[in-house]
């Protein structure tokens, strides 16, 4: 049986959708959203494949509390995607109890059934993470001096 076929604007919605209402449970039907050989990238991954696709999001669940999405906006070119977005959450180890926000974006890239077959974040880990965390927040604003001056 030929799989169905997904429009871009619909394979866009279910992807928005997917990451604002991601939670553990949602990882078991993974293969709804990517393909089996998707590959994903961020400033600490470079991951291949559904199981390691998921090992990510185990991850981020794992090591943060209530992560989550908010899709801030999308273009859709063909098959290509861009979302930009914030993600919050709350760290265990420092600063528990506040909430954090990364502000970055997503390329993805749809197969005709609708899945992802390429997602690759863009985020500044500087900017957005080291700079917040005790022991690195020193040096990361003396590099920042440095590069300015």
């Amino acid at each position: 049986m030929k799989p169905s076929v997904l429009s871009p604007p619909d394979a866009m919605a279910r992807a928005v959708a997917f990451f604002e209402h991601l939670e553990p449970a949602h990882l078991a039907a993974l293969d709804l959203i990517y393909a089996p050989n998707a590959t994903f990238k961020d400033p600490f991954n470079e991951v291949q494949g559904l199981r390691a696709i998921g090992g990510v999001f185990e991850h981020m669940f794992a090591t943060l509390d209530a992560p989550h999405f908010v899709v801030t906006g999308r273009v859709l070119q063909g098959r290509a995607c861009f979302l930009t977005w914030d993600f919050c959450f709350r760290m265990r180890r420092f600063r528990r109890g506040q909430d954090q926000v990364i502000r970055g974006a997503s390329q993805l890239v749809f197969d005709e059934q609708g899945r992802i077959t390429l997602h690759r974040d863009y985020w500044d880990a500087a900017e957005e993470l080291y700079e917040k965390l005790p022991l690195l927040r020193p040096l990361m604003r003396w590099l920042k001096r440095q590069a300015r001056s």
